[in-house]
């Protein structure tokens, strides 16, 4: 082995022992090409990030998901044969252990958890279904508890605070769904069972504000973030859209689905991914064409949106998330094989804390998905 590279592997294991003496919050970075999970501890105090290892769950692992009891990781694998697989967390390490493989019938491109830890729920983007299956610990249901046909290409699904109620981004109907959740892990529609975006808009990612009174969904295509009242029976109402800045800053035009192939010069809005605070008080949008994370201040009463500020990131943000304190933003790249961290300031400002490789290869990782955990 080459002297340099036997160097880099034992700062790899020496450095994170004292690191993780003081480390209470871990970042996982599921890497598509490689198909490993990269574990790394975060500082509080300066957002700085440790590589701690990397563990393989699969080739095209994607999205990721912690349990509310912080003590289990789940991945889904968007390869065939497709599974989801699971593992236990270290809370003092953070490390992964007691690997569990589940079979699935779909590839799913988004999955979450009920508030309970009872039931994981994926969204399949090829198979246009949503699916819940019961879960104990890191084992999951051989067969879907229920599986719920959304129309084309769902995206994202999630859960609100009294676990009541389940919504769905479904891309290509310019939808989102608002669905019952039953105690037995069922779904069934709320209300007429869908609310619209503008058309064309490509509903993808969706958040709940942290009172429960409000939905934001992000659209793919159209790059507009959609604000939906919550009622009281789970149905959605329309409140407001607010377009997207980084299209007529960076000259893109509207988007289009991309399916494998996809080949256009033209520089199109390209929306990932948005997270809001614990606080509710900043919500923040993740544009791939651009690599930009544009940041909102959210009116406390209304729920409104009001910009902030763009900053550039990582080539082509795929992931964001923000720590359970509500201190760092944390951005993956999938073209550019680092990820950051950004210090939230009190006007919601992002100021870079630290840049660190995605993973341990000399290779470009196709960093994508981001779950962090708090102990």
């Amino acid at each position: 082995m080459d002297p340099k590279n036997m160097l880099m592997k034992s700062v790899l294991l020496i450095i994170p022992v004292s690191f993780l003496s003081h480390a209470e919050t871990f970042v996982y970075v599921s890497n598509s090409d490689s198909g490993k999970i990269s574990h790394y501890a975060l500082n509080e105090k300066n957002g700085k990030l440790q590589l701690i290892n990397e563990i393989f769950a699969g080739k095209k692992a994607m999205p990721t998901a912690i349990s509310p009891d912080k003590k289990y990781l789940y991945s889904a694998i968007r390869q065939k044969p497709y599974n989801i697989t699971a593992w236990k967390i270290d809370p003092k390490t953070g490390d992964l252990t007691d690997k569990t493989i589940t079979p699935v019938d779909a590839s799913y491109a988004y999955i979450s958890t009920d508030n309970t830890g009872k039931y994981l729920f994926g969204a399949s983007y090829d198979a246009d279904i949503v699916a819940s299956y019961a879960v104990n610990g890191t084992q999951l249901s051989e067969k879907a508890v229920d599986i719920y046909h959304t129309g084309p290409h769902a995206h994202s699904v999630i859960v609100d605070q009294t676990n009541k109620s389940l919504y769905v981004g479904n891309l290509g109907a310019d939808r989102v769904l608002q669905l019952n959740l039953n105690q037995d892990g069922k779904l069934s529609p709320a209300g007429s069972g869908y609310v619209e975006t503008a058309k064309e808009n490509g509903p993808r990612h969706s958040v709940i504000s942290p009172d429960n009174r409000f939905l934001y969904n992000i659209g793919e295509m159209g790059g507009i973030v959609t604000q939906y009242a919550r009622q009281k029976d789970g149905s959605l109402t329309k409140v407001s859209e607010t377009m997207s800045p980084v299209a007529d800053k960076y000259k893109l035009e509207h988007g289009k689905e991309r399916p494998a192939g996809y080949s256009d010069p033209t520089p199109r809005i390209w929306a990932s991914d948005l997270k809001i605070t614990p606080d509710g008080k900043w919500l923040y949008v993740a544009e791939r064409t651009s690599s930009t994370v544009a940041g909102y201040k959210i009116n406390k009463t209304e729920g409104k949106l009001t910009l902030i500020g763009i900053w550039e990131t990582e080539k082509q943000p795929r992931g964001i998330a923000v720590d359970p304190e509500g201190k760092f933003l944390i951005t993956t790249g999938e073209k550019s094989g680092y990820i950051s961290t950004y210090q939230i300031g009190k006007n919601g400002t992002l100021t870079k804390a630290d840049r660190v490789p995605a993973g341990a290869n000399d290779s470009i990782e196709d960093a994508n998905w981001i779950s962090v955990v708090k102990f």
